[in-house]
């Protein structure tokens, strides 16, 4: 991925402006992020959630990729403290009787371990906690992480409520950088919220992209989009969340496919063709 194809976060971070997504991979996970890289990835998302995520095959992947010449510093790795009800009970990769400030501190070393690094470029909330208090108990510990260094930028995901979104920014020191969501219909695609993150300098992730939208990907306007240029209709749409600011996540196992997505930076779509995509999103 050349430069042109990086946002720069309200902290500096550079993050590729497509990114790998690991979960449910298993055993598999290990390599296929290393033939993701090796393909030309520069993003890496994970999670210290053993329930859908092999943390440590990610660590391993990368590693590989290490030892073959690749710098740990060009490569945009993101985990998630993942809180209690997210957890597979059977597989809770912290002490579940600990503080949430404790839980959240164990979680990073679970993950940095698994990682095999010593800090992460973006450490993301995977999502909100219901009661404010614990919310910013939680955040505030990320906060600590992020003065330690250990944490580049902070972030949260599965956060649907703009309102919840705008009073952590208003409560928080450190503000998330980035914001990672399921792209669906459902939520109408996030407007108010994708509006908000404009306006407050958050980067919009989307996560669930191709799976969620049937409907977009077999509209006649991308059908003809993908004849005009040549490409496939969901490398049509991704190019057109890129070209709108938004990082799609990622998660194909295939060969084929990683290729796909990683060449839709080689063309662009004009604005009217990009608003008539955004006339599907409703």
């Amino acid at each position: 991925m050349n430069e042109n194809t990086f946002i720069t976060s309200a902290y500096g971070v550079s993050i590729p402006g497509i990114i790998y997504g690991t979960a449910w991979k298993k055993e598999k996970t290990a390599s296929l992020v290393k033939q993701a890289i090796s393909l030309g990835f520069r993003g890496i998302d994970t999670a210290c959630q053993p329930k859908h995520y092999h943390e440590a095959g990610v660590g391993e992947g990368i590693a590989a990729c290490i030892k073959t010449g690749l710098d740990r510093s060009s490569l945009f790795l993101q985990s998630k403290f993942t809180p209690l009800n997210g957890q597979d009970p059977q597989q809770i990769p912290y002490d579940p009787k600990a503080s949430l400030s404790e839980q959240v501190a164990q979680s990073l070393l679970v993950s940095l371990k698994n990682l095999q690094t010593s800090y992460l470029d973006s450490l993301v909330l995977h999502s909100p906690l219901a009661d404010q208090n614990q919310l910013m108990e939680v955040w505030r510990a990320l906060e600590k992480i992020y003065h330690e260094g250990s944490a580049k930028q902070l972030g949260i995901s599965n956060c649907y409520d703009v309102r919840q979104l705008q009073s952590l920014c208003l409560a928080s020191e450190i503000k998330p950088a980035v914001l990672q969501n399921r792209f669906y219909a459902d939520t109408q695609y996030d407007r108010n919220i994708r509006d908000f993150c404009t306006g407050h300098d958050i980067v919009y992730q989307s996560f669930w992209t191709l799976s969620a939208n049937p409907r977009i990907l077999s509209h006649q306007t991308l059908e003809k989009l993908a004849t005009t240029y040549q490409r496939s209709a969901a490398q049509i749409f991704f190019r057109f969340l890129t070209q709108i600011g938004i990082i799609p996540l990622t998660g194909t196992s295939s060969t084929v496919h990683m290729q796909e997505d990683l060449e839709i930076f080689d063309f662009e779509l004009s604005q009217n063709q990009c608003d008539e995509i955004s006339g599907l999103l409703k």
